[in-house]
């Protein structure tokens, strides 16, 4: 209904109809639409209601940052309508609705206004008898779109990429920039994003051949040209550390590492302020250019232009060259100046252009849209005068000015200025390897963007070693693009500043009123910018009524600090494609023959348990235990870390690393260690077997085999000790053969001597291990930590199969079971050995856990020594402790992590507990 005639460079497809619904209506539209091209194109005005008094909004920028066309698509929240592309078959409703959109009953919210004052949410928080009432109906308003908890899990991936100069913004300038630095050898990848490169010079034409000849031949340029690769529809997301780049498009997260960054991000197009200015049909001029010349929409059927730049004149011409009636140009400065030669065009078409006058208020037809403006003259010091004069319309289109696109830039560290030739923030000190031109860098006219894009494009290639750097910085604007102050104050308010948030000018004088007259502080207790679009229409507006209230220049009030992301990101694209790296021992197939029940334990599969044939879980946990506790059991302990430490000064690295002492520790045995960090907290533990001199063997825990072997490594790299580290961690199998009866199972299968005198508790032995018809070579530790006489018995990973075969099959006759971490921690729990990271945490130290004995502190040194000194001198402020219920105990037993409430008061928290059937009641460790 609203749709154009067919147009050179348009992004639809006419001939590839979709068919659409839209609040149970069915609409149509054409491939290359988005959701909010398609809706205008069928004449719908409404696309959305405001988020706090439910006005009625339709297109403001068509920018990616429209608020208030948010949709729910089946279990999709918050689906941006301006960027989204139609795809058939969409069902769409409108968001932050009570009922239909038509017929939103919060839209008598708007009544209201007086009774919700800016910061009435603080206000509300610190009425201490309403505020259940508040919580209470906070909770049932706020919030956009509806999160379905049914809704199928979608998987994206994610991508790795590099480049030597990445440009953001594919407009005329950054299109320069990258044929700038291509030309000088670079390998460049320029983004934007926008389905189609082109920025403004594809729809800000003024009906002006030359402008659409440019753009046409700087894309056949960067087609033609092998180093550049452009990539659309995807947008920057943020500025991170060393040029890293996250890129997001619909379906994954491309990150993206280059040499420098150009950032031709452009310029958001700010909306004046005027009574009624959110009224459908009131939008920005560039809007109103990217429907007709992207999607073939006629924006209005006539319209008044308010302008203040020649960027307004121009829309004027585009809006007469597709047919739309243009009632008035009406210009807030007092002459067109460089715009003049535009406006003679205008007024030889019949068009009326009233300088030195302001739209004061949109005129609302029945419906709420709408239907007219009143415009009047402005007084020497810049407020409206009279007589008034309305002019019959159905859509305001505003061009005063812009709001450089510099989030990215602010990201990176540059320090920006006010610039009052140009009205706006623009960089002053740029970090190294990131540049910027264009609209961004405070350059507006075309052909000097395109000049400004071919300086920073050759800087930042040569800022990554290709070329020379050529090309100056451009003189000034010659008359700023943004008027200083596009704001008409209103008795009747509905004169809005932030359109995500329904703020509106004396919003903004009475929180100054209130004291709130700090940038940061005005934007927290007015929400100003705190919307999805993140003050993109805003902030500009909101920092010009501040430093005006206060007396101020822009640059002493400042901005809002810029943080990640450019644009919403939706968690799907954040959580990315499930990547869960898995390592399995040796013995996997062996587990699941015995029918094995997998648990994580950090990046390994280990068996929880081992399912029996009408045995609960608990029943076959607690089997395993009592099997190892009265005869013979076997589980796989592949999974901790082993490491080797070789060379003359190996006892030396290990007397450091660890509190204990090692330099004694004869041949043939080993010592239990503990790891601490400097601060003295606890980071793991594990066994330390001497095998010769100068050579040490050792495990670490499960989940901190590979942290463990960095940090050494680290260390002995900052210490320089004439020693090696040896990472054998996946080349060994282990298992530990526990039980009163393992001595008797592995004595069948070894010529080792097992007796006590000749292997005595915590001996190392290495030796050989009978399996089938073969013999394997192992190194036997007698250590363990299930309480039961055992030994862990390493050997290399191709024979762990084989040594799990012949234990088993030695075991038979023993009654032999194999036992699962469950079991082992119930173990370990009445043995009363504590696991790291479950019974200690991120501030736990030996003192606390009560291993002293396991800390020598006459060390000459060892991590952690002197921070450990100074907290023994230090009340202990807790202990950890066992715990103990009565036998027949049938109350309420605590969880792991539950508190120990002693009168009334916190007393410490359980890190560990289960019932232990050899004790016939539950058994813990707690924190006292």
């Amino acid at each position: 209904m609203m749709r154009l005639p067919a147009t050179s460079g348009e992004w639809i497809d006419r001939s590839r109809p979709l068919e659409f619904r839209f609040e149970g209506r069915s609409y149509k539209g054409y491939e290359g639409d988005t959701i909010s091209s398609a809706l205008w194109g069928a004449d719908v005005r409404v696309l959305g209601r405001s988020f706090k008094y439910h006005r009625p909004r339709g297109v403001l920028s068509l920018a990616n940052h429209d608020t208030n066309a948010l949709h729910q698509l089946g279990g999709t929240p918050n689906v941006r309508a301006d960027v989204t592309p139609l795809l058939a078959g969409m069902d769409l409703s409108a968001v932050n609705t009570f009922g239909s959109l038509e017929g939103d009953k919060g839209r008598f919210l708007g009544k209201m206004a007086r009774f919700l004052p800016v910061g009435f949410y603080y206000k509300a928080f610190h009425t201490r008898k309403l505020f259940p009432m508040w919580e209470r109906m906070f909770r049932y308003m706020t919030g956009l779109g509806r999160v379905d908890l049914q809704a199928p899990h979608r998987s994206t991936p994610k991508a790795y990429d590099f480049c030597d100069v990445l440009v953001i913004g594919a407009g005329p300038s950054g299109l320069s920039a990258a044929l700038s630095a291509a030309a000088q050898g670079a390998e460049v990848v320029v983004v934007d994003e926008n389905a189609r490169a082109g920025g403004s010079a594809s729809y800000q034409i003024g009906n002006e051949a030359s402008r659409r000849r440019l753009l046409a031949e700087l894309l056949v340029q960067v087609a033609a040209q092998p180093r550049i690769r452009a990539l659309t529809a995807t947008y920057a997301a943020g500025y991170y550390k060393d040029h890293w780049i996250p890129l997001v498009s619909a379906e994954r997260m491309l990150k993206m590492r280059a040499g420098s960054v150009v950032v031709a991000s452009g310029a958001f197009e700010q909306p004046a302020v005027f009574h009624n200015n959110d009224l459908p049909g009131v939008m920005l001029a560039s809007a109103a250019q990217r429907l007709m010349y992207r999607y073939g929409v006629k924006p209005v059927n006539k319209a008044v232009v308010l302008v203040a730049n020649a960027d307004g004149y121009r829309a004027a011409l585009d809006l007469l060259a597709q047919g739309v009636g243009v009632a008035a140009v009406v210009d807030l400065r007092a002459t067109a100046g460089s715009a003049d030669p535009l406006a003679r065009l205008l007024q030889q078409s019949g068009v009326d252009i009233l300088s030195g006058h302001a739209v004061v208020e949109a005129l609302p037809d029945g419906k709420g849209l709408c239907a007219g403006a009143r415009v009047a003259p402005l007084q020497a010091n810049g407020t409206p005068g009279v007589p008034t004069r309305d002019i019959a319309c159905d859509g305001i289109l505003m061009s005063t000015g812009w709001a450089p696109a510099a989030n990215l830039l602010y990201q990176a560290g540059t320090r920006m200025r006010y610039d009052k030739t140009v009205e706006q923030f623009v960089p002053d000190v740029l970090p190294d390897g990131v540049f910027a031109c264009g609209r961004v860098n405070g350059v507006h006219e075309l052909a000097r963007r395109v000049a400004d894009g071919t300086r920073a494009g050759s800087h930042a290639a040569a800022a990554a070693g290709f070329g020379q750097a050529t090309g100056e910085a451009l003189s000034p604007e010659v008359e700023s693009p943004s008027h200083p102050w596009p704001i008409v104050d209103h008795p009747a308010g509905k004169n809005f500043v932030d359109f995500d948030e329904d703020l509106q000018f004396k919003d903004f004088c009475n929180a100054v009123q209130e004291g709130f007259d700090n940038i940061e502080l005005l934007k927290r207790f007015s929400t100003n910018g705190m919307g999805p679009s993140q003050g993109k229409h805003s902030n500009m507006n909101g920092l010009r009524i501040l430093a005006r209230l206060t007396g101020k220049e822009p640059q002493q009030v400042g901005t809002t600090t810029a943080r990640p992301f450019y644009h919403p990101v939706p968690m799907a694209i954040l959580a990315g494609r499930g990547f869960n790296p898995e390592r399995r021992t040796p013995l996997t197939s062996r587990h699941d023959a015995l029918g094995a029940k997998w648990m994580p334990a950090g990046v390994w599969q280990r068996p929880e348990y081992y399912q029996v044939a009408g045995q609960d879980r608990l029943t076959c946990i607690r089997s395993e235990a009592h099997a190892v506790r009265n005869g013979v059991g076997l589980i796989d302990v592949g999974t901790l870390g082993k490491l080797e430490v070789i060379g003359p000064q190996a006892a030396e690295f290990l007397e450091r690393v660890y509190t204990s002492n090692y330099a004694n520790l004869k041949v043939g045995m080993t010592r239990y260690a503990v790891m601490c960090d400097e601060s003295g907290v606890v980071i793991d533990d594990g066994v330390v077997a001497r095998l010769a001199d100068d050579h040490f063997y050792f495990t670490t825990t499960t989940s901190g085999a590979a942290t463990i072997y960095r940090e050494l490594s680290r260390l002995n790299t900052m210490w320089r000790l004439d020693c090696g580290i040896v990472n054998h961690t996946g080349a060994f199998a282990a298992v530990n053969l526990a039980g009163p009866k393992s001595r008797e199972v592995l004595k069948t299968l070894t010529s080792l001597d097992l007796s006590a005198a000749a292997f005595p508790y915590l001996a190392v032995r290495e030796g050989e291990v009978t399996a089938g018809a073969g013999k394997i070579p192992a190194r036997l530790m007698r250590v363990g930590f299930v309480g039961e006489w055992g030994y862990e018995i390493h050997v290399p990973a191709s024979m762990g199969g084989a040594l799990w075969d012949a234990l088993m099959q030695a075991g038979k006759a023993h009654g032999i079971r194999p036992f699962g971490v469950e079991a082992q921690r119930l173990l370990r729990l009445e043995k009363g050995h504590i696991i790291i990271s479950q019974d200690t945490d991120g501030l736990t130290t030996p003192l606390e856990v009560g291993m002293d004995w396991a800390v020598k502190m006459a060390k000459p040194f060892f991590v952690g020594q002197r921070s450990l000194a100074a907290i023994a001198r230090k009340p202990r402020k807790q202990q950890l402790a066992g715990i103990v219920f009565p036998v027949g105990y049938s109350g309420a037993v605590p969880l792991e992590c539950n508190l120990v409430i002693e009168g009334g008061d916190i007393a410490g928290r359980v890190t560990s507990i289960a019932f232990s059937p050899s004790l016939d009641r539950h058994i813990g460790l707690a924190f006292l």
